[in-house]
């Protein structure tokens, strides 16, 4: 089985070394293996883990939620119907916050647009006054 240093995973997700140890301090990586000298050793399963746990990260679940999601992971194939509820409620919360965002996103447009009016119209103006 092949290896990767906390480099070489911190590089592949471009997220600094201390997020990785942070997740591993909190549980989200459990079972790191490490090297004589003490250094985790990523498998290409806690990459996998990993991987999904900056994703759910990224979409805003809290780390209590990632923790569970984490738990029944290693407890296994029994816990499957817990994972599938708990990403189809959050994905619904994910979407809800993108609707939300879109909403205030073409606000930010409006106003952009308003002021973009208003320094042109002042242009204008002191075009005519000169």
């Amino acid at each position: 089985m092949k290896y990767c240093s906390i480099g070489e995973v911190s590089a592949k997700f471009n997220i600094p070394e201390s997020t990785v140890r942070y997740y591993e301090k909190k549980g989200l990586l459990p079972l790191i293996e490490r090297d004589e000298a003490g250094r985790r050793l990523f498998s290409e399963n806690q990459i996998t883990l990993l991987e999904i746990v900056i994703y759910l990260k990224k979409t805003h679940m809290p780390i209590s939620g990632i923790k569970q999601y984490v738990d029944w992971v290693v407890e296994g194939d029994n816990t499957t119907v817990l994972r599938l509820e708990m990403l189809k409620n959050h994905k619904q919360a994910v979407l809800a916050e993108i609707t939300g965002m879109t909403e205030a996103l073409q606000e930010i447009d409006v106003k952009i647009t308003r002021y973009t009016k208003r320094i042109q119209e002042r242009k204008e103006e002191n075009k005519i006054k000169n």
